[in-house]
């Protein structure tokens, strides 16, 4: 973990620059003046695959913006299974509940190298009151996950298994260049459509033989994005 005080944030030092903090929609209108009143710093924190970032449940004290990687946001049920209901990228924020809860609702476990920015949630909650437009920003950052949920329902959880596979590969590829898709194991993608690791593999296997995607590197995808979208 790496520490980055606020001004340091703000100027760029520490490879912040470019940091999904500063070009998200989440802090885009803060000045420099409102970055100097913050006195704790912001933690820069790497995750390998598979790693969790925090549990379901935990006590809920930071929010974090996803920096590059991806992330998969995971419910536990009451018979010990598990539901992946949500995927996160770069410059989306997961953890938002910490500002109206005091326990994460899901556990957020790293799928890509991931890296994010830990931001403490009073932190959050002192600039929201010294800037309206953070706090509407927040506002706007609700309605994108439930917006994100509906579309989560919709697209992945409905259809036939051959269409939930070709929407999650335009989903992934979206958030690339629109060709490229980075994939992960088949126990989470078949978590992720609600249907079993066979017939992900199945699924896949015949969307390569018909030349839809291609396969260059292990889990590195060639998309035929026209075809794609007509099979979805």
């Amino acid at each position: 973990m790496k520490k980055v005080t606020a001004r340091e944030a703000w100027t760029g030092v520490a490879n912040c620059r470019d940091c999904a903090i500063r070009r998200s929609v989440l802090f885009a209108g803060l000045e420099e003046a409102d970055f100097d009143a913050i006195h704790r710093p912001i933690d820069l924190l790497t995750y390998s695959p598979g790693t969790e970032i925090y549990g379901q449940d935990d006590s809920a004290g930071s929010i974090l913006t996803i920096r590059s990687g991806l992330v998969k946001l995971t419910q536990h049920l009451p018979d010990g299974t598990q539901r992946i209901v949500r995927l996160l990228g770069a410059t989306d924020v997961i953890g938002l509940e910490a500002l109206a809860a005091d326990h994460y609702a899901h556990a957020a476990v790293a799928l890509h190298a991931t890296e994010v920015c830990r931001i403490p949630r009073d932190v959050v909650l002192e600039l929201s009151e010294r800037r309206p437009a953070l706090h509407q920003a927040i506002i706007g950052r609700w309605h994108k996950a439930l917006g994100d949920a509906d579309r989560w329902i919709a697209e992945f959880n409905k259809g036939t298994a051959r269409r939930r596979v070709a929407r999650l590969l335009l989903w992934v590829a979206e958030r690339s260049d629109g060709e490229h898709c980075q994939l992960f194991g088949r126990e989470d993608l078949g978590a992720v459509l609600g249907i079993t690791t066979e017939t992900v593999s199945r699924v896949m296997a015949e969307l390569k033989r018909q030349g839809c995607i291609s396969e260059p590197r292990p889990n590195q995808f060639l998309c035929d994005t026209p075809t794609l979208r007509a099979l979805a």
